[in-house]
């Protein structure tokens, strides 16, 4: 039996660079301690630099102060949020399958991803106290994943990895809208 033979008729596996590249959210997800909470936060910047890039509209019944409370961004932000729960889709998948991993730590788009969600359904104004609400409430439920948070990390792949975090942005997107209505 060659040794040296039989080692180079296995395939070894190409790490997907890009895709880990997109999973851990440009490398985020290796920052020590807490690399969820490095992702949320990357998540707060995307939002912000998004709405500031794209703000909302005016309509031509309001004025502009109205329309940035009705709607801080711009259909783009829609776009982009679209976008990030996409290629997190993918790639997280690809990165998992490639680890032998369901949910690998490292792999933070999620975080992006369910943060940045959390804002735009909340219509949240580029005002520091919604943000940091956002980010209580996000980690919160991220952390806790109350119903239907944990089943839906049983669906196949990135979808699975992907889809608790959406749950817990809807979440914390209600809570933004219960402390708008108290005036908070």
């Amino acid at each position: 039996m060659n040794t040296k033979s039989d080692a180079a008729a296995v395939p070894t596996a190409r790490k997907p660079w890009l895709s880990f590249f997109l999973a851990t959210a440009g490398g985020t997800g290796y920052l020590p301690a807490a690399p969820g909470t490095w992702g949320s936060l990357l998540g707060i910047l995307l939002y912000w630099c998004s709405c500031a890039i794209f703000p909302g509209r005016v309509g031509n019944d309001l004025s502009w102060h109205q329309a940035h409370h009705v709607f801080p961004c711009s259909p783009w932000t829609f776009l982009l949020a679209l976008l990030i729960a996409l290629i997190g889709v993918v790639a997280s998948s690809r990165v998992a399958r490639f680890v032998a991993r369901k949910d690998p730590q490292f792999v933070v788009i999620d975080e992006v991803s369910g943060q940045f969600l959390t804002y735009l359904l909340a219509l949240a104004p580029l005002n520091w106290k919604y943000l940091l609400l956002g980010f209580i409430l996000f980690r919160g439920f991220d952390t806790w994943k109350p119903f239907p948070a944990r089943q839906v990390e049983s669906l196949p792949g990135g979808w699975g990895i992907m889809a608790d975090d959406w749950v817990a942005g809807i979440y914390a997107a209600i809570g933004l809208w219960i402390a708008r209505g108290l005036g908070l």
